[in-house]
């Protein structure tokens, strides 16, 4: 229970070279859900970074009969310690380091005695349906990804990379963990959790992952540093892009790119965007992929337009992280890829996809009814997303099933396509699509507060915390604007009538948000029932 640091590789890496099953808890998790995982996973020893997870679990330890050791890497606060279940993390590895010492051969024994079908760990769900089920990952799923991800990485030793993502998902545990340590990478860890754009121009990472919204944050900050830019430059950023977007689209439709274009952009490459990219950081940028949630099409257009190859990929916990990869030379945008060599994947009812391959993960730890629900006789997991795959093999991910909505009209509509093109504007962070069961469309709006603010504050509009400023006319006059820009490019039926923004700025201690910053969208509706009604009362 920690975040970002060697440590926790240490800690995580010694467990499974021992043998001994490892899960990992969010550092923003609530006591109630520290005790779940805790007594869900019979925890008998547990690591915490600080004194702030270490007051997590002495308020909980009572009820959590397995637990018997707490080890504490940071002791700030804690120099006084006087309890015996507590061990300093030095002190754990002295202890460590005096067994080797009498018993040489133990620790190679216990990797000898590994088997492809044994647990190497648990990896708990985000829970944003219930609560979270511990997905048993085995030796075989771990190898099986490790090998494959070489299919379609462009990695090489000593290449850097920035682990800034919750180590606890799978996603992060496999590019900043797992990854590097088959590839010999070097691994950078942030300062902590508000310096991850800072640290990232400083490392300057080969290969990157992050979610959407990592990458949403990196454009806005270009978008809104442009707007304070003089004219000229104003001018010559708007030809890069127009010039920038014409070569992508070119790539796209599988186009020669030749004369004196070719010549005209490889010099706007080195005289203006290979700045802008020493600007993010990304000037050695080999790798850079995004997944774990729906991702604007527009906003891997703009990646592409400064030349940056954004690739889009499909995975999930059960799968040991990804199932789809972008081919850097086939780029398909509005597609997660195709499958990962050894993989198959296919749709079933509803247009459910299914996936099978050494990557499905073994079930849920003690619930074997929950595994049999998702994988069925013949191996295939039902991921519980709406997809479609064309006749190349590329997937499209519509919807999870359950998020679809359709309406009094009996229209079928995938919130998450008009979600992903409200959150590509730099001043929506996040945004609920509403209509299940109604004549019309509306939505909850999720505000940047760093970008709003600046917003505000260059208007000379008076605000005093983040809830005034939400109220702010200027700022819903402006969010209002967003989403009519928006609904020029939807159909009829998916056009947003009317919207309210969410007056609480959410955190991932929040119950409407997981972990992970996932909208919990049932706690969302059922938590803001309120004000949805109020945009469809009856005038």
């Amino acid at each position: 229970m920690s975040e970002n640091r060697p440590e926790w590789l240490f800690a995580d890496f010694g467990a499974q070279c021992m043998g001994i099953l490892s899960t990992g808890i969010y550092p923003t998790s609530s006591p109630e859900q520290v005790q779940y995982v805790l007594q869900d996973a019979a925890v008998r020893v547990l690591f915490v970074e600080n004194q702030e997870q270490y007051d997590k679990a002495l308020s909980v330890r009572g009820n959590c009969p397995a637990l018997q050791h707490i080890v504490i890497t940071d002791l700030k606060g804690l120099r006084d310690l006087a309890d015996p279940m507590a061990t300093p993390f030095e002190q754990f590895l002295a202890l460590g380091q005096a067994q080797a010492a009498a018993d040489g051969q133990r620790f190679d024994a216990c990797i000898d005695a590994s088997q492809p079908d044994d647990i190497a760990f648990l990896v708990y769900t985000s829970g944003t349906t219930g609560a979270p089920k511990g997905a048993m990952i085995s030796n075989r799923n771990l190898v099986f990804q490790i090998n494959s991800v070489q299919q379609y990485l462009n990695l090489q030793p000593l290449d850097r990379t920035l682990s800034f993502l919750p180590l606890c998902h799978i996603a992060e545990r496999m590019s900043t963990a797992y990854n590097p340590l088959a590839q010999g990478q070097t691994v950078h860890f942030p300062e902590n959790a508000g310096t991850v754009f800072n640290d990232v121009r400083e490392v300057a990472p080969h290969v990157i992952f992050g979610p959407p919204r990592f990458w949403e944050k990196m454009y806005s900050q270009v978008t809104l540093y442009m707007q304070d830019a003089l004219p000229v430059a104003r001018k010559v950023y708007a030809q890069v892009l127009t010039e920038g977007a014409a070569m992508a689209q070119a790539r796209l439709d599988g186009r020669p790119i030749t004369g004196w274009r070719a010549t005209r952009y490889a010099l706007l490459q080195k005289l203006v965007l290979s700045n802008l990219r020493s600007f993010l950081g990304l000037q050695n940028i080999k790798t850079a992929m995004t997944g774990a949630a729906p991702v604007p099409p527009d906003l891997l257009r703009w990646y592409m337009a400064v030349g940056i190859d954004l690739l889009e990929a499909f995975g999930m916990t059960e799968t040991c992280g990804f199932c789809t990869s972008m081919p850097p030379d086939r780029i398909r945008i509005g597609t997660a890829g195709v499958c990962a060599q050894g993989t198959e994947i296919r749709l079933g009812a509803d247009d459910e996809v299914l996936v099978r391959g050494p990557n499905v993960f073994v079930g849920y730890w003690n619930l074997p009814e929950k595994t049999r629900e998702v994988i069925d006789a013949d191996g295939w997991l039902h991921t519980g997303d709406c997809g479609a795959i064309d006749a190349e093999g590329f997937l499209s991910i519509k919807d999870r099933l359950k998020d679809i909505i359709i309406t009094s009209g009996g229209k079928n509509i995938t919130p998450s396509n008009i979600e992903n093109h409200l959150k590509f504007s730099p001043y929506i962070s996040d945004a609920v699509v509403i209509g299940e069961g109604r004549h019309y469309l509306t939505c909850l709006v999720m505000l940047d507060q760093d970008n709003v603010a600046k917003f505000a504050q260059d208007r000379q509009v008076p605000y005093t915390d983040y809830a005034s400023m939400t109220r702010a006319p200027e700022v819903l006059a402006m969010i209002r604007a967003e989403l009519e820009q928006v609904n020029t490019r939807l159909a009829r039926v998916e056009q947003i009538k009317d919207f309210r923004i969410i007056a609480q700025l959410l955190t991932a201690e929040d119950d409407e948000l997981t972990p992970t910053m996932k909208l919990k969208r049932k706690v969302v509706a059922s938590k803001y029932a309120t004000v949805i009604a109020t945009m469809y009362a009856t005038p």
